[in-house]
């Protein structure tokens, strides 16, 4: 190594470990949607306002041992906006799910009948119910997919569609993101 440019390499390897940051879980999903704190951003978050929103959760990764991250981007909402001081009491969270999406909100037994392991999504689905949101599995594909509500983990609501749940929770003013 040339030894004159060891302190510049020295500085820049103290600097990006000094830097960087972990991702963390919680304060309201413990296990599931880690974020990062972002101190002092430039664009300030109205911190009395209500964060109503709405995610639309139609794809699913093609391993059935893997986590669906789209259904883990309501726990990181949550997640973000507690650890930037937001009180849970303004933070209104509603997943719809839909199409390929379907299979992740089964309980363990109908997972494991379909697809011969347990529901990797099981805990984090039933984690973001204990933390109050609203997860809505459109009745369409309930019967298009052959997913009836005993498959469903508890807590699990069905809506005539997917659609109808869309339009009724923005009307009541929730922003959609769709995943």
């Amino acid at each position: 190594m040339n030894f004159h440019r060891f302190p510049l390499f020295l500085i820049f390897l103290i600097g990006f470990f000094g830097i960087s940051q972990e991702k963390t879980t919680g304060p309201v999903v413990a296990d599931y949607g880690p974020v990062f704190k972002i101190e002092n951003p430039d664009f300030k978050t109205d911190m009395i306002q209500e964060f109503k929103v709405v995610f639309d959760v139609m794809d699913s990764p093609e391993s059935h041992t893997v986590l669906n991250q789209k259904l883990e981007t309501a726990a990181r909402f949550l997640n973000l906006h507690a650890q930037a001081g937001i009180p849970v009491s303004q933070l209104k969270v509603a997943v719809i799910v839909h199409n390929a999406a379907s299979k992740d909100i089964t309980h363990d037994e109908a997972y494991k009948t379909r697809f011969g392991v347990a529901n990797p999504n099981a805990g984090m689905v039933q984690a973001l119910l204990d933390a109050g949101v609203e997860i809505i599995y459109c009745g369409q594909s309930s019967m298009a997919r052959n997913f009836p509500k005993e498959d469903l983990i508890p807590g699990v609501k069905i809506a005539l569609s997917a659609m109808t749940a869309n339009i009724q929770l923005q009307n009541e003013g929730y922003r959609p993101i769709k995943l």
